[in-house]
């Protein structure tokens, strides 16, 4: 550690930091998600002062986990600090069931659902962490333990998007170091989390390996910059793949795509892969992207002999048809029933937004439900003339049919969007947007160049 890594994080560095990551509005309201950590107290007191020179607003959010006996205590003496220094303060709690296995990785997902929830309940776009240099390092190692590639050895973005909301990372060149430094100079407290330090999580382990590989040259410093240089090599990658889902990718409201053959199989490797895991990523329902190893085994089953063969990943099927692929959700594990009154907006299978229009007979308790077409559902199509005309000009392959979005009640099948069926005499109307939850072209990784002081 050099005699810098000593120094607290000024007001005009941090605005240079910002400066990197934005832009935000003239009068800016953000939430930092705050731990009571040095990392994540400090970051949310340069945040305010920030804010405040800017008649703008910040606001603190403390996550209770409850998963030690004394966490809700350990919240509210962070938030009480919090609010001594004028900064707006909530404490958001996770309440119900916690996994015994995997309780980290439930931890986070938990965090994140909150803190999300909470900005997008508020109208805030832009919600900060507190994520340093360290903590970059540390991701780098982790990851590439699991052997992954460009893209999680790239560890975090310093701009990410979680729907409307702007995940910011504006520390990821920072040492842990400078930022207790800041605190020590402010003789403002924090708290240190024994969990940090618990030999039983992946983390603490990498953790306490980074002293010794410092000692032959393997830094801190030096990982996150290897980090930053990746990820300007993922977004060189995203770029293209982006140009290539243009070009040779067709999304259907019916929520399947086809793939160009010839387009993915003239890519680079790296590039078509990339595709590849958009597309599944968006018809299927996985909360990530799938995993690098499955996907290259699927790419090189499609491409075997110069001939694609039909398989399946993260709950899709990939079918070969001609000089295309078809990518469609699996009939197995979709959406459970959903159940609609007319006005309401509910999502199903993590892909489609459904609301439904009209009002049921004044004759009829009913409720109506969405659930897949499924086999059931088919025939009561198919009996229909005109439509099995239409289907066969729909656009609509066999394999999708049964997993289409259908609007049910306690006397049958009421209404198929995508495939124009509507019971005869039914007043109530299922209206149905294929919303996926990884979309398909978005935005590039975020890199903070490495000529951004602080270094």
């Amino acid at each position: 550690m050099n005699s810098f890594d000593e120094v607290p994080l000024s007001a005009f560095e941090f605005g240079r930091l910002l400066d990197a990551v934005g832009p935000f509005d003239a009068s800016p309201c953000v939430a930092v998600a705050t731990s009571g950590g040095a990392d994540s107290v400090a970051l949310c007191l340069l945040m305010h002062q920030w804010a405040e020179d800017r008649n703008g607003k910040c606001h603190a959010l403390v996550v209770d986990h409850g998963l030690r006996s004394d966490s809700a205590r350990e919240a509210v003496q962070v938030a009480d600090w919090l609010v001594c220094s004028g900064i707006d303060t909530h404490v958001l709690t996770w309440s119900g069931h916690k996994p015994v296995r995997g309780i980290q990785a439930a931890a986070r997902e938990a965090r994140y659902d909150l803190l999300l929830s909470w900005c997008r309940h508020h109208g805030i776009s832009d919600l900060f962490l507190a994520h340093h240099r360290d903590d970059q390092a540390e991701t780098f190692l982790m990851r590439l333990g699991r052997k992954s590639g460009v893209d999680g050895l790239s560890a975090m973005a310093a701009v990410s998007h979680r729907g409307d909301v702007r995940v910011v990372r504006p520390l990821l060149n920072v040492p842990k170091s400078r930022l207790i430094a800041t605190l020590k100079n402010l003789g403002h407290p924090w708290v240190e989390d024994p969990s940090n330090h618990d030999p039983a999580f992946a983390r603490s382990r990498v953790r306490e390996l980074v002293p010794a590989l410092a000692v032959i040259g393997i830094t801190a410093e030096g990982i996150a910059v290897t980090a930053r240089r990746l990820g300007r090599a993922r977004a060189a990658l995203e770029h293209y793949a982006s140009e290539l889902v243009r070009s040779g990718v067709e999304s259907h409201s019916a929520g399947f795509c086809w793939i160009d053959r010839e387009a993915l199989l003239a890519a680079p490797a790296e590039v078509g892969l990339r595709v590849l895991s958009r597309v599944v990523a968006a018809v299927g329902t996985g909360r990530v992207p799938p995993r690098l190893d499955r996907l290259e085994r699927m790419y090189a089953t499609l491409f075997r002999d110069g001939r694609g063969r039909g398989c399946t990943l993260s709950g899709c099927r990939i079918i070969t048809r001609g000089h295309r692929f078809l990518v469609c959700r699996e009939n197995r594990g979709i959406g459970d029933c959903v159940t609609l009154q007319p006005g309401q907006n509910r999502r199903w299978d993590a892909r489609f937004n459904v609301s439904l229009r009209g009002s049921p007979s004044l004759a009829s308790d009913q409720t109506c439900e969405v659930r897949r077409l499924g086999p059931e559902g088919w025939p009561q199509v198919a009996a229909r003339s005109e439509l099995r005309l239409h289907e066969r000009h729909s656009g609509i392959p066999a394999a999708v049919r049964a997993t289409l979005p259908a609007l049910w009640d306690q006397a049958g099948l009421l209404d198929v969007p995508h495939l124009n069926f509507r019971r005869d005499g039914a007043q109530m109307v299922l209206d149905v947007k294929f919303a996926p939850t990884h979309p398909l072209v978005y935005s590039p990784f975020s890199v903070v160049s490495v000529d951004t002081p602080p270094i």
